[in-house]
């Protein structure tokens, strides 16, 4: 068991986490404490939730960007839709946001299965089709916190465990870790328990092998390209509560390279059929320590962007070799 261990890329990754946070802790204690572990978990959950609806398309053999214009076109619509009926009402919103973002995400699914496009061509152009259409025909005025529904302030706040302070004042646990631990255990049914994960892996790992088993392979890039939409418009009215503030050109700038960063830190495979969630999880956790105490370790907060992008290189490298070794031993052994 431990020999299995040292071969999966999540075991490097958690001791790089774990050394790269004693690091921090021992510049700023203040890290590793409750309170700041709460903090973190609240304003990662959005990026995590988006990083797994990556990861399901990457695991299908398809690099789909365009999930941050879904996002802010789900939240967007929602929220103005709110204001225009007047309704204050939460479960209307995610749904709203979900619908939509289903919706995009069908219409990807049909130009990817039906023409055979790549996902990155199909979603590159289709990320600008929605994003400028919501700017066009929705509007361009942001939705500041005092036109926004009591219902996402209330979200925002709303908290599964509350602690106290030495002065008296609380600090808690956001209900957006329920949200997250529900998208996770959602998807980790779907992609280990159902036929439909097995079709997902086999596309990814081989298109035509794939299609030779017998696997549904329009209906599977439908529902993986479609939940990508669902996941996202989640996280976009998450993010809406997280900042009391919606604004349509939000989102769509700041967190593609983050979310493929992490995803493939993770250890998935670009090429597709081959990740984890758990790797998924750890790579989002590693980004956010990374943006949230570069400062901390010495280092201007314009070190991000070069270090997003040394991470997704050797992100890729590392698998790449990884991939390459295991296909060398599986060459030797057959010989």
């Amino acid at each position: 068991m431990f020999t299995k261990l040292l071969r999966r890329n999540d075991t490097y990754l958690f001791l790089v986490i774990l050394a790269f946070g004693s690091s921090v802790t021992m510049i700023n204690p203040a890290f590793l404490t409750i309170e700041n572990m709460f903090d973190l978990i609240k304003s990662s959950s959005g990026m995590a939730i988006l990083a797994i609806a990556f990861f399901v398309g990457l695991l299908s053999g398809g690099i789909d960007i365009s999930f941050p214009a879904i996002a802010i076109a789900g939240q967007y619509i929602a929220v103005n839709i709110l204001i225009a009926l007047g309704v204050d009402n939460l479960l209307l919103a995610f749904f709203i946001s979900c619908a939509v973002g289903i919706s995009l995400g069908a219409i990807n699914a049909f130009f990817i299965s039906t023409f055979r496009i790549q996902a990155l061509i199909v979603t590159l152009g289709s990320a600008n089709i929605f994003h400028g259409a919501l700017l066009v025909f929705v509007g361009t005025r942001a939705v500041n916190t005092g036109q926004l529904p009591n219902c996402f302030k209330v979200f925002g706040h709303l908290q599964v465990l509350t602690l106290s302070r030495g002065d008296g004042t609380t600090y808690g646990l956001s209900v957006f870790v329920v949200v997250l631990i529900g998208v996770v255990i959602l998807t980790w049914f779907i992609l280990q328990r159902t036929l439909l994960g097995k079709s997902i892996y086999a596309i990814g790992g081989n298109y035509e092998s794939s299609k030779r088993a017998g696997f549904n392979i329009n209906r599977t890039l439908f529902f993986v390209y479609s939940y990508i939409g669902f996941l996202s418009g989640i996280m976009g009215i998450m993010h809406l509560s997280l900042i009391r503030y919606s604004n349509p050109n939000y989102i769509v700038d700041t967190e593609l390279l983050k979310v493929i960063a992490a995803v493939v830190i993770g250890g998935s495979k670009i090429t597709g059929g081959s990740g984890t969630l758990t790797g998924t999880l750890l790579g989002v956790v590693m980004m956010v320590i990374l943006e949230k105490n570069l400062v901390l370790i010495g280092l201007s907060s314009y070190w991000h962007e070069f270090f997003t992008g040394l991470i997704i290189v050797l992100g890729v490298g590392i698998t790449h070799y990884q991939d390459k070794l295991k296909r060398k031993n599986s060459l030797s052994f057959a010989i």
